[in-house]
């Protein structure tokens, strides 16, 4: 019997549904572990690089940090927003079969990018030494993080058209390209700065600023050899790209003022969105030093240690986590960009549901996680500390607001809900601003992240209901799905802490080697238990799909 034309239709509709799905995971799964990688790699250096460091470390990390926070915004700016709109765009025009006007969006958008890049780095260059006022009081300079500046400025001048690029490929749905070349721009990053490190330290005996120096001009060595993959991807397939634009539709006709004015209309909220966490560190760069002393009487290597513990040490480990939201945001945005483009209501419920639950079933364990590993975690990458290691605990809680933050943002715009989502983030930052001082106040180092997290939880309150009101994706799934991954995660927590406490009754805590053991166990131990939960309660055959039911079936899990 032929099938009805509304048994086709939804036969059709479940079609899209599951490839929407299939290509979220897949997309994640591409993207999350080429930032995850990248971002271990950005982490393991750490341990040989304080090493060389010696008694220099924690102010080394201290400028370190200062010289990133600020080059990430200018980044954001000069790089961040277009590609984000490159993405969306192309995959918008992809949808209606107009490849051919994708592909010119992306040669206009490269052109604007490098002008972009060279506007940063001038500005980064020549605007180092008012960039390194500490205290705008009395204009205190911290001369050290002049150089720093200075050497990152040479990276914006190629990374914003190394985005653009990633963002080109993405709007193909196509994330491959973009984690391959991010692993491979931090693994010449890495292997830059630990040979000048070393060189500078151990073999020269030099200065540590100097060797800050060029362990941030790596940035831009790291961008070259990320350039140079995309490069080789884009020419192997430019033939695919040249067939899919002959046989476009071409029955959109837009000039090349109005692509170019699509391109800026569309990047400046993702400039602002993205900007969101570093401006949320920016303003404690800013404001730690003179917060602080109006509460403790400290020098300024302790007030450095200090801001390394927050700023640096804690959030370089808590931005492995936090690069798993990143990585479903990137995916998330053509996907939603295209269900919207043809006003499929249905399917930005169900990537709206997917989105979140997916991000939240690999957000909750991998934080819970890292705070149950802190004291381990923090003295294999740094030195065994009680300070870094309850900063690093209370950090891995935050990053779920951080997280859910980046991905939240990349659904509204995927949605073309750019200014509630501006209007939110802002709402956010004053939060933000007026809690730091009162927070600081009563929790000390603890302060800016307490604000941060109550900043970032108000934000993430107003985007949900917005959200919410827009489309009625289905809440009541997400509460409970919800809260089945938090007492999982609650239970792994538990189970992990006990691990740790274990080990640490006869080896010794001090020691980096001996942390080892408590990290490999702690982490096995912590995927059993929530893999094991997931499977059994079938929570993750509901949320990774079909495929995980035959996992479940081989490990005889029913």
């Amino acid at each position: 019997m032929a099938n009805r034309p509304e048994q086709t239709e939804n036969i059709q509709n479940q079609n899209n549904k599951n490839e929407a799905h299939n290509s979220l995971l897949k997309g994640s799964a591409w993207i999350t572990a080429g930032s995850v990688f990248s971002r271990i790699l950005g982490a393991i250096y750490i341990i040989p690089w304080i090493t060389w460091l010696g008694s220099h470390y924690t102010s080394a990390n201290a400028i370190f940090s200062k010289g990133y926070n600020v080059y990430s915004l200018l980044l954001v700016f000069s790089a961040a927003g277009i590609p984000g709109a490159i993405s969306k765009q192309v995959a918008h025009y992809n949808s209606l079969n107009e490849y051919a006007l994708g592909q010119k969006l992306f040669r206009q958008g490269l052109k604007i990018m490098a002008l972009f890049g060279l506007i940063g780095a001038l500005v980064l260059y020549l605007g180092a030494p008012l960039l390194s006022v500490v205290d705008f009081k009395t204009f205190e300079i911290d001369s050290r993080t002049i150089p720093v500046f200075r050497s990152l400025s040479f990276a914006i001048l190629v990374i914003p058209v190394m985005s653009i690029t990633r963002g080109f490929f993405q709007g193909y749905n196509d994330m491959a390209p973009s984690a391959i070349s991010q692993f491979f721009e931090q693994l010449a990053r890495v292997i830059y700065l630990l040979v000048a490190t070393y060189i500078i330290m151990q073999v020269q005996k030099g200065n540590y600023v100097n060797a800050v120096t060029h362990s941030t001009f790596a940035a831009f060595i790291g961008a070259l050899a990320g350039i140079a993959v995309l490069a080789w991807v884009y020419f192997r397939r430019k033939s695919q790209f040249d067939d899919l634009a002959a046989q476009s539709a071409n029955n959109l006709d837009i000039s090349t003022s109005e692509i170019i004015k699509q391109i800026i209309h569309q990047a400046i909220p993702f400039i602002i969105l993205d900007s969101g966490i570093t401006i949320f560190q920016i303003f404690d760069q800013y404001s730690f030093y003179p917060m602080m002393k109006d509460f403790v009487i400290a020098t300024q290597d302790q007030l450095d240690a200090y801001f390394a513990v927050f700023n640096f040490n804690a959030q370089k480990l808590v931005m492995i986590v936090i690069s798993l939201a990143t990585a479903l945001a990137m995916t998330a945005i053509p996907l939603l960009a295209g269900a919207h483009a043809r006003k499929d209501v249905q399917g930005i419920r169900e990537q709206i549901n997917d989105t979140l639950e997916l991000f939240l079933f690999v957000m909750f364990p991998a934080a819970f996680g890292m705070s149950a590993l802190a004291r381990p975690l923090y003295t294999l990458f740094y030195f065994q500390n009680d300070l870094g290691t309850w900063v690093l605990q209370f950090y891995s809680y935050v990053a779920i607001f951080l997280g859910l933050f980046t991905v939240l943002a990349a659904v509204l715009q995927g949605l073309y809900m750019n200014r509630m989502a501006i209007k939110y983030l802002v709402v956010g930052i004053i939060t933000k601003i007026v809690l730091q001082y009162p927070m600081i106040f009563l929790f000390r180092v603890f302060g800016p992240l307490v604000a941060t997290c109550l900043g970032m939880a108000v934000t993430c309150a107003l985007m949900l209901r917005a959200l919410y009101r827009a489309y009625q994706f289905n809440i009541g799934r997400l509460v409970r799905r919800t809260f089945a991954m938090a007492v999982f995660s609650v239970i792994m927590l538990v189970g992990v802490s006990l691990v740790v406490k274990v080990f640490s009754l006869f080896l010794n805590g001090n020691s980096r080697f001996a942390t080892i053991l408590p990290l490999t166990f702690g982490v096995l131990v912590g995927v059993a238990i929530y893999g094991y939960l997931a499977l059994k309660t079938q929570l993750a055959d509901r949320i990774l799909g079909t495929r995980v039911a035959r996992i479940r079936q081989r490990l005889k899990i029913k």
